[in-house]
């Protein structure tokens, strides 16, 4: 077996064949750029080269560098993780030449199955039933109109090098159609170094449901079974489970039958996966395959106790793969959520700096979490926003989600945005819940964008209990000096006014030999909890249900999270609400003049000029974050007074773009 090994990746997944490398007895060698210096797989591997400043194009997806760092070390094998360099057939060339294994497919494989084009070339050749569309490489804007055209709207433009959700954009008309091609030729250009760019139909109301295929270089290829992955935002997957809730058995087999072919076919040596879009009636067509590991591997490694990356290592290796297709068993359903550093309630725009405070679910059998950072860590603007993949088991899909929900209760992320809430709404979701999802789902459930979770009821009732505690048990610690209560300590007994969701409660908190009572509005609340200040969970139970809620200390009152729902909460004397309630409201400026930047990034490009006159809808410039190109428009028709910045220039959330007259 291998001695040692270079992860020429980072964040979690680096961090995540780390581990793997570890239980085998393999030492592992991490690089990093100028941004991950101090990141989190730098810390955990045996040594480490520095590659490069901070743009992945100066440092990640450079091949020559990522060679030399393996010679400096004296690492034999690379495994590539996923993007960057991960389905460059050039560089496995190169590789092949220095004498260095890589950890992933032939290059065979690579090239004619890792190029979006050639894969559907070879799919058509081989009787493999694909999605209607052209395999012309898009030249510029008016050939993609003229294609897109004559395929009919909608289509989707993708990167031929694409992967990940960059570089892809559907469109409905012309005038999509020609920014589409733009956005996703930079895109392409910025993250994988090819913008060859082709269009496709997009198929509406589909499934994306994937085959995960497993080959070794002794002619042996099997299939572990499927993920559905259609909750979907920009062609980006959010939340992944396995086995699919909507396939059959029979199903089943025949895509699995049919990735195992398509491998065969290529001599796929390694994990690999083949994605399918399925329509209502369980037709299924080729969409690509990705010749390497997949972000959401996890929830396959949960249902099949196979670790993905260790086989990828031995097939590498040249071992002959343990299993047949007859010893791959699926048992119980498992789920993944991508926790993503980015601001839900601002059109999931990027949220980057530092992680003040972060403490992840316990974990268990049921609840796994892949990361690559850690308390004080930074996340950067020039890589993909993703914090952790939270991953949950159990023995079958209901369980699986229950696992999720209370997870999720327990993530903890200060200093940054995130987008646990929405996950945490999806997931409470009757519809989601029944497994009726397509790719469309965020679109149709979240019109509008999320606004935050609803508070029902029954989330109400444990807030109120919750706070009512919290701050009884504050005024307690305060009350105390040396173990003797202070004279002049309110009487837990006495009237309370709990505000939540502008409206007010009246409340009282009394002690039991086991726990605590409140009492608000008439109605009685036991609560069970060890919680003291200072902690961040509220911990316990509440009439007769175990809870979890995030506790943030305010100036006046608490912000309590529970459920993907937060709700500012204040706790008064009936003396301190009916003054609260004389105080004014603070009216917020008005920027409307102002064109402000939504999300820390990079101006690419500027469309307009001081004095142009502009229409509501039109595209003013771009900003770049996270490797994603933002369009930013006129939201009405108006003329550009002054323009404070240049292509170039990086930007802070709410800097001034342009003012307009």
């Amino acid at each position: 077996m291998f001695s040692k090994i270079l992860i020429a990746n980072r964040g979690e997944i680096a961090c995540r064949v780390i581990k793997t490398a570890r239980t085998m007895g393999i030492k592992t060698v991490a690089v990093y750029s100028d941004a991950d210096v101090d990141a989190l797989h730098v810390l955990m591997a045996d040594e480490k080269v520095h590659i490069g400043a901070s743009p992945a194009a100066k440092s990640y997806l450079i091949g020559d560098k990522i060679i030399a760092a393996a010679k400096q070390t004296g690492a034999e094998a690379i495994h590539p993780g996923y993007g960057f360099l991960s389905e460059n057939a050039g560089f496995c060339e190169k590789l092949k030449a220095e004498g260095i294994v890589f950890i992933g497919p032939d290059v065979k494989a690579i090239g004619i199955m890792g190029d979006k084009i050639e894969s559907k070339k070879f799919a058509a050749k081989a009787s493999v039933n694909t999605v209607p569309g052209s395999l012309e490489i898009i030249r510029d804007s008016g050939h993609a109109v003229k294609i897109a055209t004559e395929i009919g709207y909608p289509v989707m433009i993708k990167a031929s090098a694409g992967g990940g959700g960059k570089g892809m954009r559907v469109a409905y008309d012309d005038r999509q159609a020609v920014e589409g091609f733009a956005s996703a030729t930079n895109e392409a250009v910025s993250s994988f170094g090819d913008d060859r760019i082709f269009i496709e139909k997009f198929i509406e109301q589909p499934r994306h449901i994937e085959i995960q295929v497993l080959g070794d270089s002794h002619g042996n290829v099997v299939y572990l079974g499927e993920r559905e992955c259609s909750i979907q935002r920009r062609h980006q997957k959010v939340i992944e489970e396995a086995p699919s809730p909507f396939l059959d058995e029979a199903t089943r087999k025949q895509m699995g039958e049919q990735a195992v072919a398509l491998s065969r076919e290529v001599d796929y040596q390694s994990a690999g996966t083949v994605e399918f879009i399925v329509d209502k009636n369980r037709n299924f067509y080729f969409l690509e395959m990705n010749t390497r590991l997949q972000v959401e591997h996890p929830v396959t490694e949960l249902i099949t106790g196979i670790d993905l990356v260790e086989q990828m290592i031995r097939v590498a290796y040249g071992e002959k793969l343990s299993m047949t297709q007859d010893d791959i068993k699926l048992n119980g359903w498992a789920m993944e959520a991508r926790v993503y550093a980015e601001d839900p309630l601002r059109g999931f725009l990027p949220s980057i700096g530092r992680v003040v405070k972060y403490s992840p679910p316990e974990e268990s059998d049921n609840v796994r979490v892949d990361t690559g950072i850690y308390e004080g860590a930074e996340i950067s603007m020039y890589y993909d926003p993703m914090i952790a993949k939270l991953i949950t088991y159990g023995e079958d899909r209901d369980q699986a989600i229950q696992h999720m929900r209370q997870a999720l209760d327990r993530y903890y992320i200060r200093g940054l945005g995130h987008n646990i809430a929405f996950l945490a709404d999806v997931l409470n979701s009757k519809r989601f819940q029944s497994g009726d999802i397509t790719t469309n789902y965020i679109a149709e459930e979240y019109p509008d964008g999320f606004n935050g979770g609803v508070l029902t009821p029954e989330s109400q009732k444990i807030m109120i209990a919750a706070a009512q505690t919290i701050h009884s048990f504050e005024m307690g610690r305060q009350s105390h000096i040396s173990d003797k209560m202070n004279a002049d300590a309110p009487d837990y007994k006495d009237s309370w006014v709990i505000t939540i969701g502008g409206e007010n409660y009246d409340s009282s908190f009394f002690a039991t030999e086991d726990g605590c009572a409140i009492l608000c509005n008439g109605e009685t609340h036991t609560v069970l909890s060890d919680w003291f200040p200072g902690k961040p969970f509220f911990e316990g139970n509440i009439n007769g249900k175990d809870v979890c809620v995030e506790v943030d200390k305010l100036l006046d009152g608490y912000l309590l999270s529970y459920n993907g729902i937060s709700e500012k909460v204040h706790v008064r004397t009936p003396r301190e609400a009916s003054l609260a309630a004389l105080m004014p409201e603070k009216i917020p400026p008005d920027m409307s003049a102002f064109l402000l930047c939504p999300m820390p990034g990079l101006i690419v490009s500027l469309d307009v000029a001081e004095g142009d006159e502009v229409k509501a809808g039109q595209a003013l410039c771009v900003v770049e974050a996270m490797k994603m190109e933002n369009i930013l428009r006129a939201e009405k028709d108006a003329v550009i007074k002054k323009i404070s910045v240049r292509a170039g220039d990086s930007l802070a959330v709410d800097d001034v773009i342009i003012e307009f007259d």
